[in-house]
């Protein structure tokens, strides 16, 4: 075993503290790691509520945002610090070779920091299918370096995932921009190479990605704001969410 990794599974008891499944992409990324990797906590969903959220919000996570897990009397926000505690705690959440983990961590980085335009534009929303007005410059390099990066990391690691044979830290990151791509990926100039079109099939398969989006579908919520960040930018061709 790497020295770099724990050597034990600790009892948890951790609590994480999300929002509506349908809008927020941060929040997917903790859950969708920890759910695959078999790492046991107490989901606590909070929906997003305008005006009031940070008042809300603020009385289970210290910068009023989701997600935040709490371990015990600790909070942790920010999805990387998240991802980084329990990668102390728990095998498998980054990439065992210290290769592809080096690499895992700047594309982690880059999509946590990066990608303004897909995140704009592409405002994450699960159950609804938007053809956008236009896919602007900034986007469209977006996607393709998107594409570049991914592409690298399972040509370099072997896939089928973006640092190897398992799902780990990176593809949590990008799980939410393989939503985007199923709500938006047929608007006309929104190209993706076939390999990376069949890592988003390969990500929107996995059993915990799957949950997750028929609890959004399920949800009974809808939060304006991010409903008008999507009429904004496209025309919604198919709406799949339960009626309200």
């Amino acid at each position: 075993m790497s020295p770099s990794m724990p050597t034990s599974l600790p009892r948890a008891d951790y609590k994480l503290f999300i929002a509506n499944k349908n809008y927020s992409s941060w929040s997917l990324r903790p859950w969708v790691l920890m759910r695959t990797l078999g790492i046991t906590f107490a989901e606590h969903l909070t929906p997003f509520t305008g005006a009031t959220n940070r008042e809300t919000f603020q009385s289970f996570s210290p910068n009023a945002m989701v997600p935040c897990l709490h371990d015990g009397d600790l909070r942790l926000w920010e999805s990387l610090a998240i991802i980084e505690y329990l990668a102390e705690r728990h095998e498998g959440v980054w990439p065992s070779d210290p290769t592809a983990r080096a690499w895992a961590r700047c594309a982690s980085a880059e999509m946590h920091a990066g990608f303004a335009a897909l995140r704009d534009q592409c405002t994450m929303t699960c159950g609804q299918r938007v053809r956008l007005h236009e896919v602007m410059p900034a986007l469209s390099r977006d996607l393709e370096r998107l594409d570049s990066l991914w592409r690298e990391g399972m040509e370099t690691f072997g896939g089928p995932f973006l640092a190897g044979n398992a799902f780990t830290a990176v593809d949590a990151m990008f799980a939410p921009v393989a939503f985007r791509v199923q709500s938006y990926g047929d608007t006309p100039g929104f190209s993706l190479s076939p390999t990376v079109t069949a890592y988003v099939d390969r990500l929107l398969a996995l059993d915990a990605m799957r949950e997750w989006y028929d609890a959004a579908l399920a949800e009974p919520w809808r939060e304006p704001a991010h409903e008008a960040d999507v009429a904004r930018v496209g025309s919604v061709t198919g709406d799949l969410r339960t009626p309200v």
